[in-house]
C-alpha cells in the first residue's frame, strides 16, 4: 500500500513559550520583555531571514495589543487609523527607494509618537545600510534603539531546525537534526533552505524524514552551489 502524502501548510507557533532564548537573541528578547519602558517608545529589531524577528513581533503584539503591518503596504492604509494603537511595522528596509511608502512611514512614525503609542520595527539590516531617499525618515530610523539578532550558535540552530520541522507537522528521525548541524552553514537561511528541501523531497516520494533523505537533499544543494 502506498503512503499518502498531504501538502499541509506550515503554521508557525508564535507564542512567547515557543521562543527559544539564546545568547544570539538575548538582547532582542530582553527589549521585548522591557516594554513599555523602551527608549522613546521605539524599538528596531534587526536580523537575517528566519532569525525570529516576526516571532518576537507577535510576542510583543500579543502583549501590547498592537497591530502588525508590512512596510510595503503602508501607503495603502489609513495612517490616522493605524495610530489608534501600538504598531509593528515589518520589513522596513524593503521600502527604501519607494517614495510613497517612505512618506507613509515618516508620517506614521511622527503621529504614533505624538499619540503616545509604541512602535516596533523589523528589518534585515541596520538603518545605515538602507538606501532611504527621505532624509528626515533616515534620521528618525537611525535614532531608534536597535536590538540585533546575531548568527545562531549550535543550540539555537538545533532549536530552529526542530521548530521548522514542527511548523510543517513533521517529526524527523532522531539522527536528522544532529546530522544537519554537522553539514549546513551556521545560518538561519541555511536551516530554512534545508528544511524546505527535505520537506519537498519527503512529500514528493511519500517518505518519512530520515537521515538518508536529509543526506540526498544536502548533496543536491551542495552540487548546485558548486
Amino acid at each position: 500500500m502506498s503512503q499518502l502524502s498531504f501538502d499541509l501548510p506550515a503554521i508557525a507557533a508564535l507564542g512567547r513559550e515557543d521562543f527559544f532564548a539564546s545568547p544570539a537573541n538575548a538582547v532582542a528578547l530582553g527589549m521585548i520583555d522591557l516594554w513599555p519602558d523602551w527608549p522613546d517608545r521605539r524599538l528596531l529589531i534587526v536580523g537575517p531571514r528566519g532569525a525570529g524577528k516576526t516571532h518576537l513581533a507577535h510576542v510583543w503584539a500579543s502583549r501590547s495589543a498592537a497591530r502588525i503591518v508590512a512596510a510595503e503596504t503602508l501607503d495603502e492604509h489609513d495612517i490616522a487609523e493605524l495610530v489608534s494603537g501600538h504598531l509593528v511595522v515589518e520589513n522596513v528596509d524593503a521600502i527604501a527607494g519607494t517614495a510613497a511608502a517612505e512618506q507613509a512611514l515618516f508620517h506614521l512614525h511622527n503621529l504614533l509618537l505624538a499619540e503616545g503609542r509604541s512602535l516596533l520595527l523589523t528589518a534585515r539590516r541596520p538603518p545605515m545600510f538602507w538606501p532611504l531617499t527621505l532624509p528626515d525618515l533616515a534620521s528618525r530610523m537611525q535614532a531608534c534603539h536597535l536590538a540585533e539578532i546575531a548568527a545562531p550558535d549550535d543550540l539555537l540552530l538545533a532549536f530552529v531546525l526542530g521548530k521548522l520541522f514542527s511548523d510543517r507537522q513533521i517529526v524527523p528521525d532522531a539522527a536528522v537534526i544532529p546530522y544537519l548541524l554537522r553539514r549546513i552553514d551556521r545560518s538561519f537561511a541555511a536551516a530554512n533552505a534545508a528544511v524546505d528541501a527535505i520537506d519537498a523531497l519527503a512529500l514528493s516520494e511519500g517518505r518519512d524524514v530520515s537521515r538518508a533523505v536529509a543526506a540526498r537533499v544536502l548533496d543536491d544543494l551542495e552540487s548546485l552551489a558548486d
